[in-house]
């Protein structure tokens, strides 16, 4: 039986994509005149991927340092301008422009020029800006002060109590005060009048400010203010603030001096007013004048700047991709080793067999380009280390590829369960979600993402809406099979339709309408297609449903379970180890299908002959009194003796799998190292497996105890698994059954209650309702969830029958896979 299932294996096609690719180690001895142009070739084509061989090296000690830090600087200046586009409401040209090629030696000095312009740019508009909201501030205050001057007229104020020469000198009013000095200088102050300080201050900081003063002059002030007309640009931050204009009047030179330092303190600006209208005036005149001056300089600056930051976006996103790369390809050449004679790099790394054609193209065309008299020497070496997994994907299968590895990347060469979950994923979800209805909701989300696919691939997505588009051909499957289990389920919105043909069953009489099931009879052949509309709100129509969604998931779960222990037999066959077919394949097959694959056959033969054997009766004393009398619950002849037959089977398969295979390996260790007979040198990855301990180093013992508890612990974990995970499939049957009962909720409790009435509003309110719940509870929670129970099925009970998941993804070096946020 065994060579028969050999032979029909070896007669089998060979499965390209269930496997990853076959990888090679190889070695490349690059001359340092064409190393960089080899590199960058290499990344092109993205097919080789380079081992560190200066991992002992910290980042600071590699060969090209320097060059990196170039890369890393004009990274930063190129991030800069990005910026201050952004910052100025521009855009920068997304696609490349095509233009001459530059060096990277040139990029970098046009780069310093233009970074050096925008630096004094931006400086001399904060400064003019700076002056610009000085002025206007100024301005407001002569405007709001002037009234309170005039409502304390009564008051002996001379012009001797304005500002002293310590307001005129503040450093932010420099200019303007040097404007007014000779008509607003004060002769010598009067210690004994009452005086004033006029200023603008943040309107959030005009409560605290006011306190302070109230304390610092014990009362002696009057404080008046006033909200600003406008707002201000804050020069730094580009916000607008509020501000408030205020005048504190006071009396006393100490009282002066307090004031001053807390407005400096609270960063309160004092501008002097003169009492006198002339000179308000005439100072007025003059501020406008330079405010308009000023505003013509600001908006020829910022069309001077905005004229410079187009035409840097316009080779932005050219040369971000050009410093990317040259970093990239520098990064890569640190990791290769210099020779003996330092006039060659050696590297390593791994390549796909079938790139190995392409790579050597690609050298020889790097020779070519940089004039080399000497080519780069390109050789396949042997290797210990376990290669890479490298499984090729396309925009459809790429989804699927990422959900099994998200549990785990597979082991070089291992079966790749990314070729079933194309198909069990999408089902699997269907089963917990068939309904045709929101089936369709799903399919036109689906289609509108794929409409759009051309146009979303090259925009930058949000967390969210990325997964949504990557996940576009996964949603396209769960939509399609959802409406065709939801055909079967014969549920639309909850709503059952008569699509294929009419009932099997109709009334005894015409008094039958309330009996429901009760009064029906069976007066044509069955429903051709999913489950009668009939049951529909008929009294039997939850068990009814229960019972079938329920035995619907045993036989769906017994069967994924076998494919994965069918799986196993595929990987040991492929990596040759006789010892897991017989000791592992074998009794896990016969364990599994002597319990519940017999109960699916069970289930089948009840269904096709319509039997009321209770198969709950039948399961648990095939246990505790497998020699009784089935009675009633008898399905076919010769029961009993199979089910006593099935049951020391299932016993006899617990120790086959616990004992002979440490013993084994045991015996093969022995005679390995023990000199009764000589293996072969040339060992394969899977020989080294099998005799773990003694695969590289022969003088390490065989730890027999460890092999023997490591075996004890699958061993259980299958047998008490295989009763969990067939349990755990009932999850299939109950989220079906809750998203069923929540879509007639909604159906029944709003949508049919709120169109009993005969109001419009009502009508309105419930339909809104209705489509709130069905769009964010069936069709987002319900969705989440189905998606969320369907990847536990297939990380947890399927691919633990098989899948070790503990190898590392093929990273190559390549430019199509370097980021944008990379610098």
């Amino acid at each position: 039986m065994e060579r028969f299932m050999e032979k029909y294996v070896d007669n089998l096609p060979p499965m390209d994509l269930m496997r990853s690719e076959k990888m090679t180690f190889v070695q490349l001895i690059i001359p340092v005149e064409s190393a960089h142009r080899a590199i960058s070739y290499l990344g092109e084509l993205g097919l080789l991927q380079f081992r560190d061989l200066n991992s002992d090296k910290s980042p600071f000690q590699r060969t090209f340092v320097n060059q990196v830090k170039r890369c890393g600087e004009m990274s930063r200046k190129l991030r800069f301008f990005k910026e201050q586009i952004n910052k100025a409401g521009l855009l920068s040209s997304v696609h490349p422009v095509s233009g001459p090629d530059i060096e990277l030696e040139e990029l970098e000095i046009q780069l310093a020029e233009h970074e050096h312009e925008l630096i004094e740019m931006n400086s001399n508009s904060e400064k003019l800006q700076q002056t610009y909201n000085e002025l206007l501030e100024f301005r407001m205050v002569l405007q709001k002060a002037a009234g309170f001057l005039v409502s304390s007229n009564g008051h002996a104020v001379s012009e001797e109590t304005e500002l002293s020469e310590n307001v005129y000198s503040n450093n932010n009013f420099a200019e303007t005060a040097s404007l007014l000095e000779q008509d607003l200088r004060p002769g010598p102050s009067n210690q004994s009048g009452l005086r004033f300080i006029s200023g603008i201050i943040c309107k959030s900081k005009v409560l605290r400010f006011e306190r302070m003063l109230f304390r610092a002059t014990r009362g002696n002030m009057l404080f008046n203010q006033a909200p600003a007309d406008e707002e201000i640009m804050d020069p730094v931050t580009a916000e607008m603030v509020e501000k408030t204009i205020f005048v504190v009047f006071f009396s006393g030179e100490q009282a002066r001096t307090k004031i001053l330092k807390i407005c400096e303190a609270f960063g309160a600006n004092c501008y002097p007013v003169p009492e006198d209208l002339t000179k308000q005036r005439q100072i007025i005149r003059e501020v406008l004048s330079r405010l308009s001056e000023l505003e013509a300089t600001l908006d020829a600056g910022i069309r001077h700047r905005n004229k410079a930051l187009t035409s840097i976006g316009f080779h932005l996103t050219k040369w971000m991709n050009m410093v990317r790369r040259e970093k990239a390809v520098y990064d890569t050449l640190n990791m290769l080793n210099f020779d003996v004679t330092k006039k060659c790099l050696v590297g390593e790394g791994w390549c796909p067999i079938f790139a190995k054609a392409q790579i050597q193209e690609v050298l020889q065309r790097a020779t070519f380009d940089s004039n080399s008299q000497v080519g780069v020497i390109f050789h396949v070496m042997d290797s210990v280390e376990l290669p890479p997994t490298y499984v090729r994907t396309n925009c459809f299968t790429n989804a699927f590829q990422e959900i099994v590895d998200a549990y785990g990347v597979a082991r070089y060469q291992e079966a790749n369960p990314a070729v079933y979950t194309c198909v069990t994923f999408p089902f699997l979800f269907a089963v917990m979600f068939g309904d045709w209805g929101h089936g369709i909701c799903l399919l036109l989300g689906a289609l509108v993402l794929i409409a759009r696919e051309r146009k979303l691939s090259s925009q930058k997505l949000g967390s969210f809406m990325e997964m949504l588009f990557g996940g576009r051909y996964v949603l396209l499957l769960m939509s399609l099979f959802s409406i065709y289990c939801g055909l079967i389920y014969n549920e639309f919105f909850s709503v059952p339709f008569h699509i294929f043909g009419g009932s099997a069953y109709r009334c005894r009489d015409t008094t039958c309408g309330d009996a429901h099931s009760a009064g029906l009879v069976k007066f044509r052949d069955p429903y051709p297609f999913g489950v009668d509309p009939s049951w529909r709100g008929s009294r039997s129509e939850l068990p009814f449903l229960n019972s079938l969604k329920m035995k619907l998931s045993i036989l769906l779960g017994v069967a994924q379970m076998n494919l994965g222990i069918i799986l196993s037999y595929f990987n040991a066959r492929f990596f040759g180890s006789s010892l897991d077919i017989r000791y592992q394949f074998v009794p896990q097959m016969i364990f599994l299908n002597s319990l519940f694959g017999y109960l699916s056959l069970l289930i089948i033969i009840k269904w096709c002959t319509g039997s009321q054997a209770d198969l709950y009766h039948v399961m648990i004393y095939m246990f505790l009194s497998p020699t009784d009398d089935l009675r009633e619950n008898q399905l076919f002849w010769g029961q009993r003796p199979l089910q006593i037959l099935l049951l020391l089977l299932a016993l006899i398969a617990v120790p086959w799998m616990l004992f002979p295979k440490p013993f084994i390996l045991k015996k093969l260790h022995t005679e390995r190292f023990q000199g009764r007979t000589y293996g072969m040198l040339g060992t394969s990855e899977m020989d080294l497996e099998v005799e773990p301990d003694s695969a590289r180093d022969h003088h390490e013992e065989f730890n027999f105890s460890e092999i023997f508890v490591h075996q004890m612990i699958h061993s259980i974990e299958f047998v008490l698994g295989a009763v969990s995970n067939t349990a755990s499939y009932l999850r299939l049957w109950a989220l079906s059954l809750a998203h069923s009962e929540l879509s007639t909720v909604f159906y029944e409790k709003v949508l049919l209650l709120a169109w009993g009435y005969d109001n419009l509003v009502i009508r309105l309110i419930g339909l809104a309702v209705f489509a709130f719940a069905t769009a964010f509870i069936l069709l987002m929670m319900e969705t989440l969830s189905a998606f969320l129970h369907a990847l536990r099925l297939h990380w947890v009970e399927f691919q633990n029958k098989f899948y070790h998941g503990d190898g590392y993804k093929f990273r190559p070096f390549s430019f199509a896979l370097l980021n944008d946020d990379e610098d």
